[in-house]
């Protein structure tokens, strides 16, 4: 036996200090883990949606393909549907995103009699090139952003959203 005694006031001192301990444990772990579960939860980002366009279609005049995929938002599941400017670059096959960098209004190819091979922003006309460039002294401040895409039996696949490659 130790001939160090734990007095009254020691006692109390420690179960209160342990008592404290686990509470705080018990508060401080929900929280944690809505900040650590997100990063260690796997993303499906690496999934291609297959379209209606085949490939064979595609020609250097951009078109607007459509398409729709499952997004789940903590319990809720929706479908989104979306859409990319899709054309053809030699033997490469390009997607880029509707999207306008300026205020995220919906792009669109040779919408202006003025510059009919360009894309156009009906909100605060804004243009790009055909390959996603924003064209100086307009409002957008960067370019359109494109789509991985792949051929998936004949037929078009889109990716995840990435920044421009091609400019």
């Amino acid at each position: 036996m130790s001939n160090n005694r734990v007095s009254r006031r020691q006692f109390l001192g420690y179960t209160l200090t342990g008592v404290g301990g686990f509470m705080a444990a018990g508060m401080l772990m929900p929280m944690v883990r809505f900040a650590v579960d997100p990063v260690l939860q796997q993303h499906d980002a690496g999934d291609y949606i297959l379209t209606d366009q085949a490939v064979a279609d595609l020609t250097e005049e951009p078109v607007r393909v459509d398409f729709a995929y499952e997004q789940v938002d903590a319990w809720y599941t929706s479908e989104v549907t979306s859409s990319a400017w899709v054309y053809k670059e030699g033997d490469k096959n390009v997607a880029l995103s509707p999207v306008c960098k300026h205020l995220g209004c919906t792009v669109n190819w040779a919408a202006d009699p003025e510059h009919p091979n360009q894309f156009f922003c009906p909100c605060h006309a804004g243009r790009y090139e055909k390959n996603g460039q924003n064209i100086a002294g307009t409002p957008p401040l960067g370019p359109l952003d494109e789509y991985q895409v792949e051929e998936r039996d004949g037929f078009l696949a889109i990716g995840a959203v990435q920044t421009n490659t091609i400019v």
